[in-house]
């Protein structure tokens, strides 16, 4: 590895080490970049001390000594090279350049730009130029569409990752206009709100048959995209094979990469114009639309190439603070691992991820998956939504088996709302199931709960 661009070496953090004016660099750089602590000018990686205290040096002078706040465009994290640790900072590009050194300003001694492999000052021309282009139509900019609003599941959601929210948490987080009033990022994070998220299914490969529509929203977006993530993880239907001595498990897409592309769908949305993203299930493909394409300035090449350049920063952050998204520069590349490039779609003003399913699942009302125990003579048929209530009981059990504070009840009512549909109609699959041997109650009428009656399974699909 060498110094390019976009990457920058640095043997150790000291006091004379100038990291804002590099970070400034990056900030104001079309790219971006990344910073390494503990590798020589040579390339060669001789680690770092203490890189603990280093990496909250380095957060809280990136934090304090840069303006506007770079919130949400870093990331610092540990990266092994040659097995000896190092210190990686990744700055993505910003979107309200010039950014400048708090302590020196809009000037010559405070605004820094990448030019080849060094971080240079910027002339007065160049600074003025930047400031007037400056993107002012932010969410941080907007007002938020009703004044009174609560934070009750922003608060649990940070708890949750043991973190607390103070009385200045709106401050610090950026949730304010100028004016000091909510902006729009506080109204999509507040309890209530007009978001809603869309998640569709299709009975064949277009448009013409609804089954199913579904809304999360109207609530704060963390919980909307929990709520999102849930339901897809319940649609993503797992077939097994069994052959001696193994047994695979093949799901309809991969879940940790779908998993990123609706993260990303819905903190990179363009909600000016408040328009939602859109999930929809077909019966051979996920499609993911966003609104909103390539920010200005990135080409396609920079986007595969993994350049980041977050259209709401401010949500990034949150979604960061709450583990929801991993680490900036880094989920794309994942996704790429698994999806090809074709599998994007780039409109004037919206982006499609399309997902062809690994199998084709059954388009019956009645289905026609079939669960074999022990032996091809004993075949049983499911319905596909019994196969989904399944799928449901096992994954609560193995949470709880992980955390044993996990408290889910898999009843009637948990089920009806997982699978969003009427409790009768849960009732009769789950009296199917009860018929079928293959889960019992444990517990009393009022707080039991559902578990599977282990058995090997295998689930195939036959034509009628």
């Amino acid at each position: 590895m060498t110094e390019t661009n976009r990457i920058e070496f640095k043997r150790e953090l000291t006091r004379e080490l100038d990291i804002e004016r590099e970070v400034v660099a990056f900030l104001n750089y079309h790219e971006g970049g990344m910073l390494y602590i503990g590798i020589d000018d040579s390339g060669k990686p001789i680690g770092v001390q203490d890189i603990d205290g280093d990496m909250l040096k380095i957060k809280d002078r990136i934090r304090n000594g840069i303006s506007p706040s770079p919130m949400g465009l870093f990331d610092v994290m540990v990266e092994r090279i040659d097995d000896v640790p190092v210190i990686k900072i990744f700055v993505a590009s910003g979107s309200e350049k010039p950014y400048y050194k708090t302590k020196f300003g809009l000037s010559e001694r405070g605004c820094f730009i990448r030019v080849g492999t060094a971080a240079e000052p910027m002339t007065p021309k160049q600074i003025e130029d930047l400031y007037s282009k400056r993107v002012r139509l932010s969410l941080k900019n907007i007002p938020s569409p009703h004044k009174e609003l609560t934070f009750r599941q922003l608060h649990i959601y940070y708890d949750s990752q043991h973190l607390t929210l103070n009385e200045s948490f709106a401050q610090n987080l950026d949730l304010l206009t100028a004016n000091g009033g909510y902006n729009y990022v506080a109204y999509l994070l507040a309890d209530t709100n007009s978001m809603s998220i869309k998640l569709a299914k299709y009975a064949d490969t277009d448009r013409d048959e609804l089954i199913e529509n579904h809304e999360y929203g109207y609530c704060s977006l963390l919980k909307a995209t929990d709520q999102v993530l849930n339901r897809l993880q319940v649609e993503n239907t797992v077939k097994s094979s069994i052959g001696y001595p193994y047994r695979t498990d093949t799901p309809l897409w991969n879940e940790r990469a779908v998993r990123e592309l609706v993260i990303n769908a819905i903190v990179h949305n363009d909600y000016f114009n408040e328009v939602s993203p859109k999930f929809e299930l077909f019966s051979d493909r996920l499609e993911i639309t966003s609104a909103g394409s390539l920010p200005n300035g990135m080409s396609k090449t920079d986007f595969f190439n993994g350049v980041s350049n977050p259209r709401n920063k401010e949500l990034m952050r949150v979604f960061r603070d709450v583990d929801l998204v991993e680490s900036l520069g880094t989920g794309l590349q994942r996704v790429l691992k698994v999806y090809n490039e074709e599998n994007f779609v780039f409109m004037d003003n919206f982006m499609r991820v399309v997902i062809p399913y690994a199998w084709l699942p059954s388009n019956s009302e009645d289905g026609d998956v079939i669960v074999l125990e022990n032996s091809e003579e004993n075949l049983i048929q499911l319905t596909e939504r019994q196969l989904l209530i399944i799928k449901e009981i096992e994954n609560v059990a193995a949470n709880v088996a992980v955390n044993v504070a996990v408290n889910v009840a898999v009843n009637t009512k948990y089920l009806s709302e997982r699978l969003g549909v009427n409790r009768k109609t849960i009732q009769r699959e789950l009296a199917g199931l009860v018929e079928k041997n293959l889960i019992k109650w444990v517990g009393s009428d009022k707080t039991g709960h559902w578990e599977l009656i282990e058995k090997e399974r295998n689930t195939k699909t036959i034509n009628k």
